[in-house]
């Protein structure tokens, strides 16, 4: 009898895995999810400012998940908290590995993580035609999508950058429709496979030649779901000392006023000389709220590049002047109350018309690999962590010629059923909210893998009980 019980259990275990393909739901967090809506990002329907720094002990070169060193994380967690930041952004992380309690520990200090999707193994190779081509392929995006899994379910991931610097100059502009290639099929699959909305979007270098036809080609275009949710870009233009006008930060307002997305910086902070911070109160004043959602001050660790706030020795960290005085400018500057001159509509831009610093001439993206299908119903599965082989010459590529001649020009979106409790985003359509991204609880859960849970919950226990 027990071997029918437990055969039904099994059964009943089958049946829920069927109910649902969406990713379960780790833990959750305190924390409210944020969403992209209109020109800003929005936290339990108040404004949502990004208050942060960047994140990556030991730089590129080492390539190491920094969330997976526990004792270091909480020992500068505390340092974030000093801070007062509310972000922080790390570019390599090991998507085959658990991330539970790094993300508890952040949740627990008040601290978004923003995610670059990509690691150094596993990104798109932008050196000429062809292989951008090559590293646009199925293997590629299973490292993006368990990436996405597995942060998918913690409210306190704020974004996902599918891309970072990946167009640096006028001559390899032609890399930008296969970066929003992955951008759509980043949403697509969180569509797919999460409970829940999550902003992606790009992180742009401050190329002066091409740098608005970027915003422009990111937030355009018939297909919604390959428009970015936010654009970024490492702006280092601040050297102190400046202000406002000397910086050319008001003709970049003047400029992104009227943008559609969500703008904020993902990287700042000049070192030509001694950084005094004073781009954050212009950076969080009502000149620039109007059309900036604030930024991330880079970076966290000094490595060789002389950036850094902190130094460190064995498993120790000293702060240094920049430190403190990052600090007291942060503390010295809230948000703006209100909406600080937020829009929540959105008008889509015109793409930009190609030129010799814009190279692009076509609004067609590359179709998906073909290969890369089976995971929106199954699931990407584990991650090749930082340890794989690597994706850009491996793999099935696009079908669509490198030259992109017979590529896409929409997508089939993928069904949502997000749960709008757990979206965080502005719940009402007038623009009159206030101005911090607190809130109590952020529950990002949907109906769907509570029942599947449930199911099995109850599978288990009549089966042990038996």
């Amino acid at each position: 009898m027990k071997g029918v019980i437990s055969g039904a259990a099994l059964a009943l275990t089958s049946f829920a895995t069927a109910v649902s393909s969406k990713v379960i739901p780790r833990q959750q967090g305190s924390l409210p999810a944020v969403t992209s809506e209109g020109n800003a990002f929005w936290a339990n329907g108040e404004r949502f400012y990004v208050r942060g720094v960047a994140y990556q002990p030991g730089g590129a070169a080492d390539a190491a998940d920094p969330l997976l060193d526990l004792e270091a994380l909480r020992r500068d967690v505390e340092n974030f908290k000093e801070l007062g930041i509310n972000t922080v952004r790390i570019y390599t992380i090991d998507n085959s590995q658990n991330h539970d309690e790094a993300m508890a520990l952040l949740d627990e200090a008040g601290i978004y993580l923003a995610l670059d999707a990509n690691t150094p193994e596993y990104s798109l190779n932008r050196e000429n035609e062809a292989s951008l081509h090559a590293s646009y392929n199925d293997v590629y995006l299973q490292s993006v999508f368990a990436t996405i899994d597995a942060f998918a379910g913690y409210s306190n991931l704020l974004l996902f950058f599918s891309g970072n610097e990946v167009i640096n100059a006028r001559n390899n502009t032609n890399a930008a429709p296969y970066v929003k290639a992955v951008t759509r099929d980043m949403k697509n699959y969180i569509r797919a496979q999460s409970s829940r909305e999550i902003p992606v979007g790009y992180s742009s270098a401050d190329v002066a030649e091409n740098i608005e036809a970027q915003a422009l080609y990111f937030a355009c275009g018939d297909d919604e779901i390959a428009r970015s949710d936010f654009f970024a870009f490492n702006d280092y233009s601040w050297c102190d000392p400046s202000s406002f006008t000397l910086s050319g930060w008001d003709a970049k307002v003047e400029t992104y006023k009227n943008y559609s997305l969500p703008l904020f910086l993902s990287e700042f902070g000049c070192i030509t000389n001694t950084r005094e911070w004073n781009e954050i109160a212009a950076l969080y004043s009502e000149n620039m709220t109007i059309a900036y959602s604030g930024g991330l001050a880079y970076e966290y660790t000094l490595e060789a590049n002389g950036y850094g706030l902190v130094e460190l020795s064995g498993n120790s960290v000293q702060p240094n002047e920049d430190f403190d005085r990052l600090k007291e400018a942060y503390a010295a500057t809230p948000n703006p109350t209100g909406d600080g001159g937020a829009r929540t509509t959105r008008t889509v831009p015109e793409c930009p018309p190609e030129t010799d610093e814009w190279r692009v001439g076509t609004t067609l993206l590359p179709e998906m690999p073909e290969g890369a299908q089976r995971y929106f119903e199954d699931g990407a599965g584990t991650g090749p962590g930082l340890e794989g082989d690597g994706s850009q010459w491996a793999g099935e590529p696009s079908a669509t010629e490198p030259d992109l001649s017979n590529g896409v020009s929409s997508t089939e979106a993928q069904d949502t059923s997000f749960d709008s409790s757990a979206s965080g985003g502005n719940s009402s359509s007038s623009s009159n909210s206030s101005s911090s991204g607190g809130g109590d609880e952020g529950a990002a859960s949907t109906a769907r893998p509570v029942a599947m849970l449930t199911v099995l919950a109850l599978a288990v226990g009549f089966a042990a009980a038996l």
